[in-house]
Order: structure tokens, then C-alpha cells, then sequence
């Protein structure tokens, strides 16, 4: 059993700031992420830097339980890899890598070597692993990601990818639709679809990162 004690704990602030669940962007799926990736979160003429990407993967790049990029995003995927080199594109999943479901690394693995793509060994799930990620990156300073205003998560679920981006003062980018067709989708998933939108009509949004020099 997959059990997600971060996300139950952090569900809980949605209930003060139900912001922290919305999304800066959102795309129906991963092969309409705009090019290059940071028009996402500059239609308001604001300036924005990226210097990496965080991506989900089950839904969003990849059918659910499945390590293969989906046929019809494998370009926009090249382009992200060509756009994002090295370690500057980076996997987090509440499956491969998670290390309370993933033990022995075995997931992670195999989902580098169907990728090409590094996948984040972290001891939290999301939305709560934003430590773990901040401190890759000062790991790996060729990077060059010296504060969380400078990466963005690409995911398709509101309460761990766009909690993870927003809780940890990044960019959030929404995966709407999926690869899922809707009816197949779980019930958190429905509900999120309804949820996102229901918040936004009544004018939340979501917090904007501030940069280290604001």
C-alpha cells in the first residue's frame, strides 16, 4: 500500500490558505507545456527565471504505473531534456524514488533508464519533500538553482504537485487533463478537477514566489 502521511498532514493548510493547492499555470496535458517552458508564467509580462524543472510522473508524462514517456509527448519530452540538460530536469515521484514505497531503488532505476532522466530519492512525499529537493540542487551547484523561486513543478495533481511548488516558493505548472482518460481517474483526482477551477472563479490564486532579491 502506497499511504501518503505528508499529504494527509498538509491537506490540512488548505483549510487557512486553500491557495496553496492552485496552480501559477496550467496546461491540459504535457505536450502542450509552451516552448521555450517559461512563457508558462510570464503571459503577465513578469519576467520569469527557470533554471530547473521538477516533473511528476504518473499522469503527466507517463500512464499511471508505467515508466515509459507516452508516445504522444515524447517530443515535447526531448525538448524539455534538450531545453533542461543534465540535472537541471529532475523526476520526483510518490513512486519511484520515494523511498518508503520504492525500498530498494528498483523503481527509480528503471525509470532512469526508460527517461534518461535523474529521479529524486526522497524520504518525504509530496508536498512535503521540498527540503529534500532544495538540498540536490545545492548538491549539485553546476545547477545553478541557488533559491526555490528558480525551479518549477510540472505535475498533474493539485494537493502534491502544486502544494510541493507553492509551499516550497516555486513556480507550479498543472497538468489538467492528463493521460488518464477523466472516468478512469481516482476520486481525489475528480475532485481536484472540480476544486481548482471552484477556487479560482471565487478569486484565489496562487502566492507568488519571491525572488532573493525582492
Amino acid at each position: 500500500m502506497n499511504l501518503n502521511f505528508s499529504g494527509t498532514v498538509n491537506v490540512f493548510k488548505l483549510l487557512t490558505k486553500p491557495s496553496l493547492c492552485l496552480p501559477h499555470a496550467a496546461v491540459s496535458t504535457f505536450d502542450d507545456i509552451p516552448v521555450p517552458f517559461k512563457k508558462a508564467f510570464e503571459r503577465s509580462g513578469k519576467k520569469v527565471e527557470i533554471k530547473a524543472v521538477i516533473l511528476d510522473k504518473d499522469d503527466c508524462f507517463a500512464y499511471p504505473d508505467t515508466n515509459e514517456i507516452y508516445p504522444a509527448y515524447t517530443e515535447r519530452f526531448s525538448q524539455l531534456q534538450k531545453e533542461y540538460p543534465g540535472r537541471r530536469l529532475l523526476i520526483v515521484s510518490n513512486t519511484a524514488g520515494a523511498t518508503t514505497y520504492d525500498r530498494d531503488g528498483r523503481l527509480a532505476k528503471e525509470l532512469k533508464i526508460a527517461t534518461g532522466v535523474s529521479v529524486l530519492a526522497h524520504q518525504v512525499k509530496k508536498p512535503g519533500c521540498g527540503d529534500e529537493i532544495m538540498a540536490y540542487f545545492k548538491s549539485h551547484p553546476e545547477v545553478g538553482v541557488t533559491h526555490p523561486s528558480q525551479v518549477a513543478v510540472v505535475g498533474d495533481r493539485l494537493m502534491t504537485d502544486m502544494m510541493l511548488a507553492n509551499m516550497m516558493g516555486s513556480w507550479g505548472l498543472w497538468v489538467k487533463d492528463g493521460v488518464k482518460p477523466l472516468h478512469q481517474k481516482s476520486l481525489f483526482s475528480k475532485l481536484e478537477q472540480r476544486l481548482g477551477p471552484f477556487l479560482m472563479t471565487r478569486g484565489l490564486r496562487a502566492p507568488n514566489p519571491r525572488s532573493p532579491f525582492e
